[in-house]
């Protein structure tokens, strides 16, 4: 546990943080429809369960390891190291914390979290100040720990984006301490926070005051976090049109007015890049009632939800939007929907669904809550899970308390202290039940208490009780899409309501309610089948909201509590051959249901009963939030007896030659995406990336070059293997070095041109390798000539 004492320096410039009691409903000043978190409180089951486990994780944390980034950008001495953070993002994970304090302190009273939160707040207020008083020019109001921070921001202002480009995304790392900020005073009431977070936005606006229109767009070409919805909270706050102004100057136009326009332009789009952009357009409409910004959050949440979500509510493979074309990949990769993207597709459903409470916003909130968010933690040591494989019978990793620190562990300190923020919620005098959640609320404006009971999904019902009060108010309950036309029955002191709402909307119920009022809420749930999106011959197995899955091996699950390691994140375990895996065979997909069958004394447990499952013993289906520490079957391929012959033939041939390769991979790196470029240190100049054919690449002309470091683990029998495309490469000519010693020089000018990928492997001197645990791998172009694009780079070993 951290020494709470900061040092004598930084105490005669802190002040005094300001009691809980003062502001601590805050939250209802920004959003109206919510309830404070300390009104409503959860009970028995998984959510709680997952809430108090996620408290005791972050309690292992060390908050002077969190400040150290902001104390040393400030020129305060550290009381200890900061941790390792992916080098380059240093400080992106105080913000996160800062607001996990604030939620869980709000949420559970919990003494220990509200003295963290406030010793966090003093140091940064103190840095805040230090900055103005060291760095006149540009510090003025800066509260950041960005590494180099004294070289990249005076350049920046001047309009001189060299030192910002070559940093690992200042602004998105930046953001993260505004809304640690703005939570402190939010949820936390801490005065101060709300102070030191609204100099924080003046120095956001005064340090782009000097850009143009074109150099702030050209500014938003990098990752930079939801800094638009930050300024519009800023304006909220105080109703002062500047913030607002800068929202919009930091809202990028590349997105915006395509979604705006219904254009969906996602494919090969890193996708938390975007949701955040999004999340503040939403905020802009909400504040400003700004039609293109309202046209573009809507679109945004339709398309991504209807076009590119997987069954349990998590998009994107490689932490990019995939196009049609590319949807295989969720097969194929391991990198699957990132758990960074749903915590920001739940807060952007939030937002929308406070402008128009529509059922839809909480149908989706629900299934990805459950399926996805719930499941990113480990129910025993409380770890967190980056990516989520649907790759037939591959498996999750979990980080490890003070040691990964990747942005999913940031995010995932924030998604278990909010479980009870979306249960209930209220406009005017209508109570909206949208969530079905063991819970109790204290409506103080009503004077009602009520109480949820309900073991959901085991059980398909759920009961609220008014326990405390009576008023008069109209009660919004939700009936689910997954429960059909018809069949939901509601009881209110036992007396059968009668509704004509549909599936996927809200049933109002207007009377005066008193204590003792009973309201039973009977919600069948039915099986049901959905494909993968792009790619049919993959289907989903749900039983109402949640989606089922199977535990297939425990074995060979490597790295799966993750170290420090750059890769750590990654289930790097064996592929298994996707042919091998368990095959649903079947002419009728739609009668894959009804051979679902219920295991009898094991809620929410099903096997198959008279369906044909090939590569198979016996499979017990459950809730995918209950799997961990398991390789699993999420996703199944289904084919007809017609089709597994064929199919399944080329299936097996494709998987061969990919598995071959992967095995001899010792490291690898795809040129043009931003996460494995920034974990091999990408330098460049004269360097371009663009995507072809679904696939990013990168290339260098007029001398420039590309480099990463990349692993030899060691070993001294390796080649280079570089994927090229046929139809890009005619008239190519450039050397390949290994640390500063040419390798080759490959001449494609007489290339014939053709369409389609292929490999070629340049066998590395045992003498370049000998006694490095890594080279750097270079790309220079030469004789006036570009270099080819280049799609992805290996060290492959030779046997």
């Amino acid at each position: 546990m951290s020494n709470y004492s900061l040092s004598t320096r930084v105490c005669k410039i802190a002040i005094a943080i300001c009691f809980f009691s003062v502001q601590i409903n805050a939250q209802e000043k920004l959003y109206p429809n919510t309830f404070p978190l300390d009104q409503v409180s959860l009970t028995n089951g998984p959510f709680i369960k997952a809430r108090d486990l996620n408290i005791k994780t972050l309690l292992e944390y060390d908050v002077d390891r969190m400040l150290a980034p902001y104390l040393k950008e400030a020129g305060i001495p550290v009381k200890k190291a900061s941790y390792k953070n992916w080098e380059g993002l240093d400080g992106h994970i105080g913000g996160h914390y800062l607001t996990a304090m604030a939620l869980n302190y709000a949420s559970t009273r919990n003494a220990e979290c509200k003295r963290r939160m406030d010793y966090m707040v003093a140091a940064l207020k103190a840095c805040q100040i230090k900055n103005g008083i060291a760095y006149p020019d540009w510090g003025v109001g800066y509260a950041g720990g960005v590494p180099n921070s004294r070289e990249i921001w005076p350049a920046f202002k001047k309009g001189d984006f060299k030192a910002y480009r070559t940093a690992w995304v200042p602004w998105y790392n930046v953001h993260k301490m505004y809304a640690g900020l703005r939570d402190a005073w939010l949820y936390g009431g801490n005065q101060d926070a709300k102070d030191v977070f609204l100099k924080f936005c003046d120095w956001a606006i005064e340090v782009t005051s000097a850009l143009s229109e074109k150099q702030m767009q050209a500014m938003l070409d990098t990752e930079h976090g939801g800094m638009n919805e930050e300024l519009a909270d800023a304006y909220q706050i105080t109703g002062d049109k500047k913030y607002l102004v800068a929202a919009k100057r930091f809202s990028h136009n590349q997105l915006l007015t395509p979604m705006a326009a219904g254009q969906d332009n996602l494919d090969n789009k890193h996708a938390n890049t975007q949701v955040p952009k999004a999340i503040g357009f939403q905020r802009i409409a909400e504040l400003s009632h700004d039609d293109q910004y309202t046209k573009s959050s809507n679109f945004f949440w339709e398309t991504v939800t209807s076009n590119r979500t997987l069954a349990f509510g998590g998009n994107s493979r490689r932490e990019f939007f995939p196009s049609t074309a590319a949807s295989a990949d969720f097969v194929n990769d391991v990198e699957g929907p990132e758990s960074c993207n749903t915590y920001n597709m739940l807060k952007l459903t939030e937002g929308l669904f406070r402008e128009q409470p529509d059922a839809k916003y909480a149908d989706f909130y629900e299934r990805a809550l459950y399926n996805h968010i719930l499941s990113t933690q480990h129910p025993e040591h409380g770890g967190y899970v980056y990516f989520t494989p649907v790759r037939p019978r591959h498996y999750r990793v979990y980080s490890a308390p003070n040691e990964a620190m990747w942005c999913c562990v940031g995010s995932g300190m924030e998604n278990h202290g909010k479980y009870n923020e979306f249960i209930y919620t209220h406009t005017k005098d209508s109570l909206y039940l949208n969530l079905f959640i063991a819970s109790k609320l204290n409506w103080k404006e009503k004077n009602i208490a009520l109480k949820q009971e309900t073991s959901f999904p085991d059980e398909e019902q759920s009961t609220l009780t008014i326990t405390a009060g009576s008023a008069n108010f109209t009660l919004m309950l939700r009936h689910p899409s997954w429960v059909k036309e018809g069949t939901m029955q509601i009881l209110i002191n036992g007396k059968t309501t009668p509704y004509k709402k549909l599936p996927s909307s809200y049933i109002g119920i207007q009377r005066k309610w008193k204590k003792g009022d009973v309201i039973k809420v009977i919600m069948p749930m039915q099986t049901t089948i959905e494909q993968m999106p792009n790619v049919p011959e993959y289907v989903a197995i749900m039983h109402g909201p949640i989606m089922l899955a199977a535990k297939t091996a425990t074995e060979r699950l490597k790295g799966l509590v993750a170290d420090d390691s750059r890769w750590g994140h990654i289930a790097s375990g064996e592929k298994l051959p996707v042919d091998k895996a368990p095959i649903i065979i079947e002419d009728n997909t739609s009668a894959i249901p009804g051979k679902i069958v219920p295991v009898a004394g094991r809620p929410m447990t099903f096997a198959f009963a008279n369906e044909k499952i090939i590569n198979s013993e016996t499979l017990v289906l459950e809730p995918f939030y209950r799997i961990h520490d398991a390789r699993y079957m999420a996703y199944w391929m289904r084919l007809t007896p017609a089709q597994y012959v064929n199919y399944l033939d080329s299936v097996a041939k494709i998987e061969g030659e990919k598995l071959k390769l992967d095995q001899r991979t010792v490291d690898f790196v795809a040129p043009g995406e931003q996460q494995p470029e920034v974990d091999h240190a990408l330098r460049q100049e004269n360097s371009r990336t663009g995507s072809n054919a679904d696939e990013f690449w990168r290339d260098a002309n007029n001398g420039g070059y590309f480099s990463y470091n990349m692993s030899t683990q060691g070993l001294t029998d390796l080649s280079l293997n570089v994927r090229y495309q046929f139809a890009t490469v005619a008239g190519k000519k450039f050397e390949i070095y290994v640390d500063d010693q040419k390798l080759k020089v490959v001449d494609h000018i007489d290339e014939t041109r053709k369409h389609g990928f292929y490999h070629e492997e340049y066998l590395i001197p045992a003498a370049m390798l000998k006694g490095k645990q890594q080279v750097r791998i270079k790309f220079l172009s030469v004789s006036g000539r570009d270099t080819a694009p280049v799609y992805r780079v290996r060290l492959v070993k030779n046997n």
